[in-house]
This record gives C-alpha cells, sequence and structure tokens, in this order.
C-alpha cells in the first residue's frame, strides 16, 4: 500500500480510482464497512481503491484544547488501511488553507485533478468544505456534472448502537474493554516507542516501559492488567498506568508498564500495549511509600485477573 503526504504527492497524472474520505480514528467496524465497500467496488472496476484522511485531525485544528481524545496515531490508522485492502492512503495537512477550502473547490482539486476519482464511497451524512457546507446532494449534483459516481453507505449499527469512534471512546473511558472490542473488531492497543522516563518505578523496586504517546489521548485513564509485545511478537503478561502521575505532581500523559518476569533493554523499540481489563482509577497518593505498597497490590490483582482469564 503506497503512502500518499499532501497534495504534491499528486503532482504526476493518478491512474483512476474508487475513493473514501473520513477521520477513521480508530478504523472501527464502521470504517471497515466502508473501505470493504470501496475495496469491492475498485476491483470490480478495475481501479485503485484509495483512502482519503487528515493530520491532524479536523477537530483538533479547530478545537485545539479540547478536540475528542485520538484513539489511533498515524502509523496505526495506516497499517489497520492497508489490512483492509486499500491501494492508497491520501493524507492531506489540514491547515487554514484547506479549512476554508470551497467543497466545489475541494472536489476539483482534491478529488478529480489530484486524484482522479471515478467513483466516490462516503457516509449518508457525510460534510465537508468550507463551513462544511458540502453534502450528499452538492455531491450529487457535481458528480452529473464531473462524470464521477457517488454511493452513500448506510449506518452501521452494532445491536442498538451506531458505530462510532466517539462510541468506542465512550466505552473505553467506563473502561468496557469487550464493548469496545466488538466495535474496533479487535482489542483497543496503543503502539510506541519505548523512551526514557524518570525512572521513578525502579525507585519503587519494579522497572517499567515508558511508552512514547504521541498524538494519541486516550479517554481512559488509570491502572489496567495488559498485554504487551515487542516486533517478536512473543506476547508479555503485565500491569499498566496511563496517567499523569499526580503523586510526583506530573501533568504530562504517559504510558507506564511493567511486564511479568521479563528483563531486557527495549529503549527505542516499539511496543504495543494491548488493554485488558482496568483495575483501579489513578489517584495522588500521600507518599512514595503508600505509592509502592499500592503498586504491589495493583501487580497482583493483575496476577489474579489472569489466572481468572
Amino acid at each position: 500500500m503506497k503512502l500518499l503526504r499532501g497534495m504534491q504527492s499528486l503532482r504526476e497524472p493518478q491512474p483512476g480510482c474508487v475513493a473514501t474520505i473520513g477521520n477513521f480514528d480508530g478504523v472501527h467496524l464502521g470504517h471497515a464497512a466502508v473501505i470493504g465497500s470501496v475495496v469491492e467496488q475498485a476491483r470490480r472496476k478495475r481501479l485503485r481503491a484509495c483512502v482519503i484522511t487528515f493530520e491532524p485531525l479536523p477537530q483538533e485544528f479547530f478545537h485545539t484544547i479540547d478536540a475528542p481524545p485520538r484513539l489511533m496515531r498515524l502509523r496505526e490508522k495506516f497499517k489497520r488501511i492497508g489490512i483492509l485492502g486499500a491501494d492508497d492512503v491520501l493524507v492531506l495537512n489540514f491547515n487554514a488553507a484547506l479549512a476554508r477550502l470551497e467543497p466545489e473547490a475541494f472536489v476539483d482539486r482534491v478529488l478529480l485533478n489530484g486524484l482522479n476519482v471515478k467513483h466516490l464511497v462516503v457516509g449518508d451524512d457525510f460534510r465537508f468544505g468550507k463551513a462544511r457546507r458540502g453534502d450528499m446532494a452538492l455531491l450529487n449534483e457535481l458528480a452529473a456534472t464531473h462524470d464521477f459516481d457517488v454511493s452513500p453507505t448506510q449506518t452501521f449499527c452494532n445491536g442498538a448502537h451506531r458505530v462510532s469512534s466517539t462510541r468506542v471512546r465512550e466505552l473505553l473511558a467506563n473502561g468496557d474493554f469487550a464493548g469496545a472490542t466488538q466495535l474496533l473488531g479487535e482489542p483497543y492497543a496503543i503502539s510506541g516507542r519505548v523512551g526514557y522516563g524518570q525512572r521513578l518505578a525502579q525507585t519503587l523496586g519494579f522497572a517499567t516501559a515508558n511508552v512514547d504517546m504521541g498524538r494519541v489521548r486516550p479517554p481512559m485513564r488509570g491502572v489496567f492488567a495488559v498485554q504487551a509485545m515487542l516486533a517478536d511478537k512473543t506476547p508479555m503478561r503485565g500491569v499498566a498506568n496511563l496517567g499523569t502521575r499526580p503523586t510526583v505532581n506530573g501533568v504530562r500523559l504517559v504510558l507506564e508498564v511493567h511486564c511479568f518476569d521479563f528483563a531486557g533493554d527495549i529503549y527505542g523499540q516499539r511496543l504495543t500495549v494491548t488493554f485488558l481489563h482496568k483495575l483501579r482509577d489513578e489517584q495522588k497518593f500521600a507518599s512514595l511509600e503508600d505509592l509502592q505498597r499500592q503498586v504491589h497490590v495493583d501487580r497482583e490483582t493483575a496476577h489474579a485477573y489472569f489466572t481468572r482469564a
């Protein structure tokens, strides 16, 4: 699969594609259904299947401070979309210029002259362009004028609930990882490189891997039973703290993972952390000694969870 970064990557004429547009945060089953439709149409028409997304996400651009927590970084999104069968992912830089682009200009510059879109697949509530003025009615009008097809997709539901990134965030915030798995199609995980922390955990008597969060801002905080995996794909059980570490007056979001029965230098390696069960909320302790005692309790509670699982 090919990653196309920005309009500058489309200077050469494109062979034609079936495309879809969206944030695709989390790449849940609803997203998978849309991308699956794109791939199916592309194979039938003998065209490339292209997914168009944004970096940063539009809500992050418009609401810098209070944007919804991001579920997935671009690297994982790209990988997941590839698994679903897409040929290309176009990542547009969502900036002031793109935000004020009229929907007609977006269709002309990005879809037609940029990607040579022959067929566009979007949700029935899709909005685009300046002030979100573009909708399905305008797309159908432009399609008739410029000779490309548009297919709406219906809302994808799981039981009584619409499958959405918002719903996934709600489930994660409530510690319902089984529910989130049903919407995502796989357990929720965070991947990142292991970096250097404050070495506080070693002071408390156990080693942790500090995972770089990048732009990911999960909606949950607390202590969790997790499964961690390096590039060699060997799963390791453990316990993780996701939060700001209030006991030491931390302010930055940190993911610290302690793997049971593992010792080794993994700095700089990529670690994937899968969240399985919430043990407790993050809390501020009166002293490091109190924190140390609780860490041992958390380890035992996590061990008990894995024994039952």
